[in-house]
């Protein structure tokens, strides 16, 4: 009996170990994501954020707020933490287009995805939540976040080097 007891205490300490260590990684992720856009952000010239490579994309300001929005809805959805903005349209806000707002957002979003994360229960990682026709586990909700701040972030790399600016240095870790 000492011997299972002993086993289950491992298991449990091992089991608890590697949720926070979860936690912790998507924690570190979301840290450097937030990093490089604030980087992508102040790289680019005030006048140049309602720039689009052509007519019928995102301006360079559109792109981090779309991605923004994004990133709070999808974490929400994943952490089920209470949605900021949810009644807004950030990229449409024309009083969001400039780099202080678009950094204040950014900067916002990126918070709120980090304070939700750090509160979450890492043993709900698995639990299916439904939005609309997706049946996911909280855990995916959350990497699709960072997926699509990553998708757009890469989107603004060709606005910058349009201005003549070399993107900033991707951060691997």
């Amino acid at each position: 009996m000492n011997r299972l007891t002993f086993f289950l205490g491992c298991l449990l300490v091992t089991t608890v170990a590697i949720s926070q260590t979860s936690i912790k990684s998507l924690v570190a992720d979301y840290e450097r994501a937030k990093a490089m856009s604030l980087e992508y952000i102040e790289a680019m010239p005030e006048d140049q954020f309602s720039n689009r490579p052509t007519e019928g994309v995102r301006t360079f300001a559109e792109q981090f707020l779309h991605a923004s929005q994004g990133t709070i809805g999808l974490v929400s959805n994943g952490t089920g933490a209470d949605r900021i903005y949810a009644t807004a349209n950030l990229e449409k806000d024309p009083e969001l287009q400039t780099k202080a707002e678009v950094k204040r957002i950014v900067t916002e979003s990126f918070d709120f995805a980090i304070e939700s994360i750090k509160k979450m229960d890492a043993g709900t990682f698995g639990e299916i939540v439904e939005r609309g026709p997706f049946k996911i586990t909280r855990l995916a909700w959350i990497q699709k976040a960072h997926e699509h701040i990553s998708h757009h972030r890469g989107q603004t790399a060709v606005y910058l080097r349009m201005s003549g600016i070399t993107p900033p240095q991707y951060k691997l870790f």
